[in-house]
């Protein structure tokens, strides 16, 4: 709260460049996780490009990874950079460390993302993921329901099926295999 302050004081001055620069006051290098609070104060004043690059500096870092990738996503899908923010989430996904929780999270969004760029079979995919890890999860049964639905009105989509084979097909069952296999 300390940092947000002083940054909205000086969001223009020597401060906020040095957040930017990912230094400190007396001019030390900032681990990644201060770089990490900066990008997120910098979300807060609209500046996503600069945020944008502060997250890619903390994702560096295997610790902040899985978070930094989604904020990317996030920031990128505020700016509705749909395909970028597709492959934020996917980093995200892949970062070492992801719990059931933030695996099931990030897919959620991804599943968002791609039902706006009308990627149906893959959003189908991420949301039948989520509903096996946690089947009652915000609206994830309706929106398998709705875009079901969708899909048999339209007739068959031009591309094959996912399930096998498909990106994120591999991702989710190397992802299955992670959160099964004991610590």
């Amino acid at each position: 709260m300390i940092v947000a302050g002083r940054h909205q004081r000086h969001r223009h001055g020597r401060y906020a460049e040095q957040i930017a620069l990912g230094r400190g006051s007396d001019g030390a290098r900032i681990n990644g996780v201060v770089t990490h609070v900066g990008a997120v104060i910098d979300t807060r004043y609209d500046d996503v490009r600069q945020a944008i690059e502060q997250f890619e500096k903390a994702a560096s870092d295997p610790a902040l990874a899985l978070k930094a990738y989604a904020q990317i996503g996030l920031s990128q899908k505020s700016c509705d950079r749909y395909e970028e923010a597709v492959t934020a989430f996917r980093n995200a996904l892949k970062s070492p460390g992801a719990t059931t929780k933030e695996t099931v999270q990030i897919l959620y969004v991804l599943g968002r993302t791609l039902e706006s760029l009308g990627r149906i079979a893959e959003a189908l995919e991420a949301y039948r993921w989520i509903r096996r890890e946690d089947p009652g999860y915000r609206d994830v049964a309706n929106r398998i329901n709705h875009l079901s639905s969708r899909r048999s009105l339209t007739g068959p989509q031009k591309s094959a099926p996912l399930q096998s084979g498909s990106r994120i097909g591999d991702m989710l069952k190397s992802w299955q295999g992670l959160l099964t296999s004991p610590k």
